[in-house]
């Protein structure tokens, strides 16, 4: 996928502040610190997501257009260890509310550290998108952390551990898994225009 052009257009909290120009939408959720900017970054070869050292940064649904065709849209991590309970619970409110009414949401892919089993959270968000009926991808990030055969056998585990027979591994730093994921995002937003 040849990126041409890739922009912030908006961070929004509910409805309002999303983009309304009906281009379809493929959201990245994930835990705080699982890696989301970096993989948002190297899907789009270039540094448009802010990373950080400090979990739970953001904390606003921030919409990124691509080549003019449609949007990325990086959610609030969870499990976000930083912020009051409060805040945690209105961060999740806007992230639920997000996945579960936007009519131009046609992909979620839910990222996965690929060193550890998944989390009561991811399970929780895995369970919740099937039941809301919203087609998802595991990704498994930070892959390169791993040799090929610990790669294999957390990949079999957290398979296993999530009742999925496809999951994605993926690094930031290497592109493995890069080009799997592009086509797996362009099989739901377009009939081979992208």
């Amino acid at each position: 996928m040849k990126i041409s052009e890739a922009i912030f257009v908006s961070g929004a909290v509910d409805l309002q502040g999303y983009p309304k120009d009906g281009r379809k939408e493929i959201a990245f959720i994930g835990r705080s610190n699982v890696g989301k900017s970096s993989l948002l970054n190297s899907l789009l070869g270039q540094k448009l997501a802010r990373t950080s050292n400090t979990p739970g940064r953001t904390q606003q649904i921030n919409f990124f257009l691509v080549n003019k065709q449609f949007y990325f849209v990086d959610l609030p991590g969870y499990g976000f260890a930083k912020l009051s309970k409060k805040e945690r619970e209105n961060l999740l409110v806007i992230v639920e509310k997000y996945l579960a009414q936007r009519s131009e949401l046609v992909l979620s892919i839910l990222l996965i550290d690929s060193r550890h089993l998944p989390t009561e959270f991811d399970l929780k968000m895995k369970s919740w998108l099937e039941e809301i009926g919203r087609p998802f991808l595991i990704v498994l990030t930070k892959s390169d952390k791993l040799s090929n055969n610990e790669l294999s056998n957390q990949t079999r585990k957290i398979k296993l551990a999530l009742g999925v027979q496809e999951v994605i591994p993926y690094s930031s730093i290497t592109s493995l898994g890069r080009d799997s994921l592009w086509k797996a995002i362009l099989a739901q937003i377009s009939d081979g225009k992208a």
